[in-house]
């Protein structure tokens, strides 16, 4: 191998932030680029829609649920584990086959769409395997730590444990065809993997970020906070598989008062003023818009039968919530560990705020007084402001993923 090829690998498996985020940030651009073509050729004449070995209304939730966000938050929480329970750091021999797998298998997985759908299963079972070597490495630190207090790691691991069932559940469908294992496959990755976990890490994460930044500031991180969002999501999850709908606007009720409490008492009119912090309690406010249109949906459904919104509550959590909270974490740890000031600078802060043009786009296109024909134009156009600004986010930070720290610290 040229010495300059083994340079490279030695920054960019320095820690496991590098090797996981960057597969993230790729999947952040290819899985919008193909959502793009297919939208493309449901809704213009430019060309017909992609024939593929898993079809498109399969494919879109699998790659959004399970393609992208893992890589991102067993980067972020491998890094953080030992910092938050004191514990040892997680050596290379845990992360790197972890990542291999993942890697490995999401290639697979587009190989086998073009190609045999063996390939797709294969890459599957691949992807799970990283996934569950991943969580091995976390559950290693977890119980090998000096640190009295897991409360946060328990829930998270909770968490993880869910969303490869989830993924598992999705590839049971692939092979028997059962609606219910495809049924809880999505209802598991986005209500019982993505909601909680970035919930928790939000909790956990931006009052602390917030009091080195809001001067007076008071952490508030109440004790009620995760028990009452399991119980919201569980509920969620348990009328939606049971087709009580209606009945849904309690527990999304509760999980927006929480976004709410937080919300106000984490200062988010003051984080504003500072544009690193102001990502993420952006973020969490997209959280309350969304819990908010959840509720009022299956409220109008129980008084008046009618379905309002269509999917715009789904992707104000989705694109507003998921995705700009996890760009924010990225961001900031990929400056903070490449020896970075922990400063966004004009570019990162307009690709943050066109990610909410998108996710207000996306939104605004189910909306019922727009006329029918407005959902597939606005859908393209979102996805198209996506790529006009991510992937230049993703160019931007991803090189600083495998080049030295920019202080010559190790890391």
């Amino acid at each position: 191998m040229p010495t300059f090829m083994k340079q490279t690998w030695h920054h960019y498996s320095a820690a496991p932030h590098r090797l996981m985020f960057l597969p993230g940030m790729i999947q952040l651009v290819l899985t919008v680029i193909y959502w793009g073509i297919e939208l493309a050729g449901r809704y213009t004449t430019w060309w017909s829609p992609l024939t593929l070995n898993v079809p498109g209304f399969a494919l879109h939730p699998f790659l959004m649920l399970y393609g992208i966000f893992p890589f991102f938050m067993f980067g972020f929480l491998m890094t953080t584990y030992p910092r938050w329970m004191n514990g040892n750091e997680i050596p290379r021999s845990r992360y790197v086959p972890a990542w291999a797998a993942l890697t490995g298998g999401m290639a697979l997985f587009y190989l086998g769409l073009f190609t045999q759908g063996a390939w797709v299963t294969i890459g599957i079972v691949l992807y799970l395997a990283g996934w569950a070597w991943a969580m091995a490495a976390l559950w290693a630190v977890y119980l090998r730590a000096p640190a009295t207090d897991r409360t946060y790691e328990t829930w998270l691991n909770a968490a993880l444990m869910l969303g490869w069932l989830g993924a598992a559940s999705w590839l049971v469908w692939r092979l028997e065809g059962s609606q219910f294992w495809y049924a809880f496959s999505l209802q598991s990755g986005f209500w019982l993997f993505l909601i909680p976990v970035l919930v928790i890490v939000g909790h956990r994460m931006i009052p602390f970020f917030s009091n080195f930044v809001l001067k007076p500031y008071t952490m508030v991180q109440p004790r009620w906070s995760l028990p009452l969002m399991a119980i919201a999501v569980v509920g969620h999850v348990i009328l939606t598989l049971t087709g009580h709908w209606q009945w849904r606007f309690i527990p999304d009720f509760a999980l927006a008062f929480l976004a709410l409490h937080h919300a106000w008492h984490w200062g988010f009119r003051r984080a504003l003023d500072h544009r690193l912090l102001a990502v993420l309690h952006i973020a969490w406010a997209w959280l309350a818009v969304g819990m908010l249109f959840f509720g009022v949906q299956s409220l109008i459904l129980m008084l008046t039968g009618q379905w309002w919104f269509g999917h715009s509550p789904q992707h104000a959590l989705a694109l507003g919530f998921i995705t700009s909270m996890t760009l924010g974490m990225a961001t900031r740890v990929t400056l903070g560990h490449s020896g970075r000031a922990l400063q966004v600078n004009g570019f990162t802060w307009a690709c943050f705020l066109a990610l909410s043009g998108a996710t207000l786009t996306r939104v605004t296109a189910d909306l019922p007084w727009l006329p029918s024909g407005a959902i597939g134009p606005m859908n393209l156009a979102s996805a198209l402001i996506w790529l006009a600004f991510i992937t230049p986010w993703a160019l931007y930070y991803g090189p600083m993923l495998w080049r030295p720290r920019v202080d010559g610290r190790p890391g």
